[in-house]
């Protein structure tokens, strides 16, 4: 077996090849102990918001705040931006455990859920909905959202809040974030960080619902709520002790896909998933589990297995790959590829040259 592993798995992932060097600097200027109320942090926490919001074109009007993780962010956007009712598009086990959040907050909240072939029939929404939930990329199943459908829903409900996952699609698939509302990523995925941060992006009309929330007499935060980190984020602060080295090494990161640049890496995430796919559609042993195309993930490949992963898994991971498995009730059946931006065209050359001949 190989000493070297590259790690194809869909979160947490191969690390960014710039990472070791930004966490080398990082020591050596002491990162990790400096006050989170210090000039120093304060700085750091405005340089990656302002790269971030270089990086994913996010428009005027909109703000970055982070919390611990994507997770925290389904709380915050059910306890702050949902007085009775959301609605979701469910095409995975991720969308559908943010669904089950709001239940759990006893939201009178509404569910679409994808066909067999995990496409959406209809995009209705029911007219009293105040938020509706997309996953861009459903991690689980390798669902993309088709984006036509989201200008759609868009152009049907100007006025309901539109909150978009973008966990394992950030910064690799490109979206225009005016179409809406809230958007939210961890970082372990696409941009190759180990994993500790959420990345919530909030515009106006989220802060004015939330006074509404909030003025009904709901809680909406025992931990914090989007008051609280607006007025640290003005601050360019974080309510609580934050996540300092993850905060910076994002920070660094967004610099170094920024100068690449980022439709570069676009672009090349696309050209991987291609031939990822073809690779996928000429084995005798896998199929491309979505069948539509316009609806297959560019970033977390997910193909069928006609007998079984393990024997397909172990035989990848000889070669020094390390494939993800597939999620919940598809564990034993299904194999998902992370296609991140960490891996090279080079790297996922090889393996879609390989797996052609599974």
């Amino acid at each position: 077996m190989m000493n070297y592993k590259t790690f194809f798995t869909p979160g947490p992932s191969q690390m960014y090849f710039t990472v070791e060097d930004h966490l080398k600097t990082a020591f050596k200027e002491n990162i990790p102990s400096i006050s989170h109320r210090s000039n120093a942090f304060s700085d750091i926490f405005k340089n990656t918001r302002e790269s971030l919001k270089n990086l994913l074109s996010v428009p005027d009007g909109y703000e970055i705040y982070f919390t611990s993780s994507a997770n925290e962010i389904w709380e915050r956007i059910i306890q702050n931006l949902v007085q009775n009712k959301s609605h979701h598009f469910v095409n995975g086990a991720f969308s559908e455990k943010f669904y089950n959040f709001a239940i759990s907050y006893q939201k009178a909240s509404s569910i679409t859920r994808a066909g067999e072939g995990l496409e959406f029939e209809n995009l209705s929404v029911p007219d009293n909905t105040e938020l509706i939930s997309i996953t861009l990329n459903e991690t689980s199943t390798g669902y993309a959202f088709d984006q036509n459908n989201i200008k759609q829903l868009r152009a049907d409900h100007p006025d309901k809040i539109i909150a978009l996952d973008g966990v394992s699609a950030f910064p690799a698939v490109p979206i225009n974030l005016e179409l809406v509302d809230t958007a939210y990523f961890s970082v372990q995925k696409c941009f190759g960080l180990p994993a500790g941060l959420g990345v919530w992006v909030v515009n106006k009309k989220c802060l004015n619902h939330y006074e509404k929330v909030k003025g009904s007499g709901l809680v909406t935060g025992s931990y914090h709520d989007l008051a609280q980190l607006k007025s640290a984020g003005d601050k360019n602060q974080t309510p609580e002790t934050p996540n300092i080295l993850s905060i910076y090494l994002l920070g660094k990161v967004a610099e170094d896909m920024i100068n690449r640049p980022v439709k570069m890496i676009q672009s090349e995430t696309a050209y991987k998933a291609a031939i990822l796919y073809q690779a996928i559609e000429n084995s005798k042993s896998l199929t491309p589990f979505v069948k539509q195309k316009v609806n297959r993930s560019k970033t977390v490949v997910v193909a069928e297995t006609k007998n079984g992963n393990t024997e397909i898994l172990d035989t990848l991971k000889t070669k020094g790959w390390i494939m993800g498995k597939g999620y919940g009730a598809y564990k034993e059946d299904h194999i998902r590829i992370a296609n991140f931006p960490a891996v090279s065209k080079e790297q996922m050359e090889q393996v879609a040259d390989f797996i052609s001949t599974l």
